[in-house]
């Protein structure tokens, strides 16, 4: 085991519990390529592999327009700060039609290409696994992707031992990895209403009107993409410090190009665009 970045980190009994369920279950598989996104889940998956297999596993981040600022900037970070080998892939997911249409199985396609562009990968370099972070409290979200998660033949160790979002994070924490508290950051693809197409225009003004509001002092947020309307979404004990912002943010929004900047006055959850599908 790779553990001599873990000199310095004490686990609780539960947590220890489960870490060594964890590196035990990678360990049995030998060998592994990490599908790693700089997100707190696939973050500790990586972790795990790399002290249960040490250089018998590679953490595989895609580079692409639609993923959020700083994922590959993350994912750089903890692989210098754990030490495991990380490689970094260029994919424009604008090339494919299909994506760029939309629709309501997008993940699915979008998902499908990239594992198996990574099982080409595994099977080219002799890795007998590939694995991705799925959690537990992913089932109760609607997850095309995870059709392709099964299709090729990926693992999901997190969500096979029932690791939930609070536990994931509690244990990055307690193995003091930086990614433990950075909020959840889906593609940008997601902040587009099914059937909208997605352009490089939309996904800039997207990008850069979250990144505003973050420096505002915004974490959880979303700017959701209506054509000419901005539709926004924070926590909602966090909706009066934004209606005091009004003036500064409506301004903002409108030289990014949007007509209209509305509130949602439900707050920031997680797939609310979601909610319209039957």
């Amino acid at each position: 085991m790779n553990d001599s970045w873990l000199n310095n980190v004490s686990l609780s009994s539960d947590l220890q519990a489960r870490w060594q369920e964890l590196t035990g279950l990678i360990k049995s598989m030998q060998s592994v390529v990490v599908a790693f996104s700089g997100g707190v889940d696939s973050g500790l998956l990586a972790a795990a592999a790399y002290a249960a297999l040490g250089n018998k596993m590679l953490a595989l981040t895609i580079s692409s327009p639609v993923e959020s600022a700083g994922d590959v900037e993350s994912a750089s970070k903890l692989a210098a700060q754990v030490g495991f080998p990380l490689r970094v892939i260029e994919h424009n997911d604008l090339d494919d039609a299909l994506f760029v249409a939309n629709p309501p199985e997008r993940c699915y396609h979008c998902k499908l290409i990239r594992f198996n562009r990574m099982k080409e990968l595994a099977a080219a370099e002799g890795y007998a696994f590939m694995l991705e972070g799925s959690n537990a409290d992913d089932l109760s979200d609607y997850r095309p992707g995870r059709h392709a998660v099964l299709e090729t033949g990926t693992r999901s160790p997190l969500l096979e031992l029932g690791m939930g979002k609070s536990e994931i994070r509690a244990l990055a924490f307690a193995l003091n990895l930086p990614i433990w508290n950075r909020p959840s950051a889906p593609c940008l693809a997601t902040r587009f209403p099914y059937g909208s197409p997605i352009t490089v225009e939309g996904l800039r003004q997207v990008a850069d009107g979250e990144r505003y509001l973050k420096e505002l002092g915004f974490g959880t947020l979303r700017v959701r993409h209506h054509g000419s309307v901005a539709r926004l979404e924070v926590p909602g004990d966090e909706i009066p410090k934004l209606v005091t912002l009004r003036e500064p943010v409506l301004l903002f929004f409108k030289q990014l190009g949007f007509n209209y900047v509305a509130l949602d006055l439900a707050g920031y959850r997680s797939g609310s665009l979601n909610e319209g599908l039957v």
